[in-house]
């Protein structure tokens, strides 16, 4: 991923708001990063653009080499679901579909995953991530730290080189904040490059590089 002098403005009926001030970074496969900064200091949004969420303002984005701005809604879509997989704060598994269920979700879209070969992927990435006896549990009946590590699994659903995860610790006791972090960076060091935003210091134990924001400007 590579940003060249992305910004993002928000215009309300009084004024503009400028959440982004001419982004400049490249981002590797195999790495760690996590973005900080106070809240309003445009983390959420770097992150929602990066993930092809949001419109960015102006500047310029590329996905392996491909010039985002002159893509459509299609083929963002498709970039979307090859490239990257989603983490959040409050998991947004279906409440209505056990542990199985939410990691297969998101293959049922992807044509490039045989349908025989859904079952069995669900199952390796709920056993990669220690929920190989909760495959048939609902979110409610699991832990803040399990339905987390479910989302991971699904996020991992369609092998993204690309996982954005925003503040997905920030509803966990300590512990299970370690443990999400710890699974975030063995996904680094099988190559993927793993895009954390927190409030939270611990995740500098597990970063390879800190990228901090002030007022929607990268200082460092």
């Amino acid at each position: 991923m590579n940003l060249e002098n992305i910004t993002k403005i928000y215009q309300t009926k009084e004024r503009e708001i400028t959440a982004l001030n001419n982004i400049n970074y490249t981002f590797s496969k195999g790495k760690f990063y996590a973005i900080m900064g106070h809240s309003g200091s445009g983390k959420s949004t770097l992150i929602s653009i990066m993930g092809l969420i949001e419109p960015y303002t102006s500047g310029k984005y590329y996905i392996n080499g491909k010039d985002t701005s002159k893509l459509n809604d299609q083929e963002l879509s498709y970039l979307r679901m090859k490239y990257f997989g989603f983490i959040f704060q409050d998991y947004y598994l279906d409440e209505h579909l056990n542990a199985y269920e939410n990691v297969i979700l998101p293959m049922l879209i992807n044509k490039e995953i045989s349908k025989k070969y859904r079952k069995d992927k669900a199952l390796s990435l709920l056993s990669k991530v220690g929920l190989k006896e909760r495959i048939n549990h609902f979110p409610k009946e699991m832990s803040g730290g399990e339905q987390q590590r479910v989302a991971i699994a699904r996020a991992l659903a369609n092998d993204p080189e690309i996982i954005l995860a925003d503040e997905p610790t920030g509803n966990l006791d300590r512990q299970n904040e370690e443990l999400i972090f710890q699974e975030l960076k063995k996904l680094s060091k099988e190559g993927k490059c793993i895009v954390v935003v927190s409030h939270s210091d611990e995740v500098k134990k597990y970063a390879d590089i800190i990228i901090e924001l002030d007022n929607g400007n990268m200082v460092s």
